[in-house]
């Protein structure tokens, strides 16, 4: 897709009703209208999509709620039709200024408190809920899982997880903490949140690397297609506001969550940071430490089960056929054994 066709894709949504999807035959996207912008960048909206299975299918297990990370949107069809196959209805949900919902004028993914997207999260389990009377499992990627993590806890404080019928969270490579050196943890936060609470729209310095969205796309080194619009090679840039924000969501997680449900977490066993794309970068995740993954793992306050797979890059289901394989199947077993847990 061109830059032309993602801007007119805002200029779809203007309908509460469900639309054909730029995935194709089978997923259709509906537009949540979601009012002034708290960050001043004019109306937002999100999108959520949803895949439909075959005529025939009968949905026999929870509704599937999918949250994207930083510098993505939902395009991982394979991933709907594995759940759908499960007998799950599917659901995946573009944030606010992210793919589908990124409105002419906006800053990508630009958000100043995380607890903002509670707005959109919440709409949609109401949705999905209407449309399906299942449960819903939350399944989550990098920043997402981040963002959905903070977003249980408070729905825990506030009635019960459980009670607001999400049965489970699955993360995929969750971003718990800031990769680099331990300074940018300490100093560097500081930093951040002096710059990100004055100049939040400043963009920071960091530098570019097209490793890992060479090692994905089919025009590169990779096997996916999707809208290099909206998921850039080398990412979007990186706001002071924005990073301010993600650390003060860490630093809640590294406190400690309740997030009221059980979790599988999914993540790669190596981390390979690199500038240009190398054959290192397709068997390790490229853009987040895993030692800080399971480092927090346990702040979320339930029972989480942590599986690294051999292989896996950043996004585990984005990997070569055998760890992604391998990530399936060990979703699979954990889906399993969710279904036969006593309520």
């Amino acid at each position: 897709m061109t830059n032309d066709s993602a801007a007119g894709i805002s200029a779809l949504g203007r309908t509460a009703e469900w639309q054909p999807d730029v995935l194709g035959d089978g997923y259709e996207y509906r537009t949540l209208e979601l009012g002034p912008d708290p960050d001043g960048e004019g109306d937002i909206v999100a999108t959520l999509v949803r895949h439909l299975p075959a005529a025939d299918a009968v949905a026999t297990a929870d509704a599937v709620l999918y949250v994207h990370g930083f510098t993505d949107y939902f395009f991982q069809r394979h991933v709907a039709e594995h759940f759908t196959g499960r007998g799950h209805r599917f659901y995946a949900l573009d944030l606010r200024k992210c793919g589908r919902s990124l409105q002419p004028g906006q800053t990508p993914h630009f958000i100043s408190d995380l607890a903002l997207y509670d707005r959109e999260l919440d709409d949609s389990l109401r949705l999905i809920s209407t449309e399906t009377e299942a449960k819903v499992l939350v399944v989550a990627h990098s920043t997402g899982g981040l963002v959905t993590s903070l977003w249980l806890d408070r729905r825990q404080r506030a009635g019960g997880t459980a009670a607001a019928g999400i049965s489970g969270l699955v993360l995929n490579s969750p971003w718990f903490d800031l990769q680099g050196p331990a300074y940018v943890r300490t100093v560097g936060t500081q930093l951040i949140n002096t710059v990100g609470r004055f100049r939040a729209k400043s963009a920071l310095p960091l530098g570019k690397s097209s490793a890992y969205g060479d090692s994905l796309h089919h025009s590169l080194a990779g096997e996916w297609d999707y809208d290099l619009d909206w998921k850039p090679r080398h990412g979007f840039p990186v706001r002071a506001g924005w990073l301010r924000a993600i650390r003060l969501g860490q630093a809640r997680l590294h406190r400690g969550l309740d997030i009221g449900v059980p979790a599988l977490l999914l993540r790669s066993k190596l981390t390979e940071f690199a500038r240009e794309y190398g054959p290192a970068v397709d068997v390790a995740d490229a853009v987040l430490d895993v030692a800080q993954i399971q480092r927090w793992a346990g702040c979320l306050g339930d029972r989480t089960n942590i599986v690294p797979i051999d292989g896996a890059r950043h996004d585990v289901f984005l990997s070569a056929e055998g760890p992604r394989t391998e990530a399936f199947r060990e979703l699979d077993n954990w889906l399993d054994w969710l279904a036969a847990r006593p309520a």
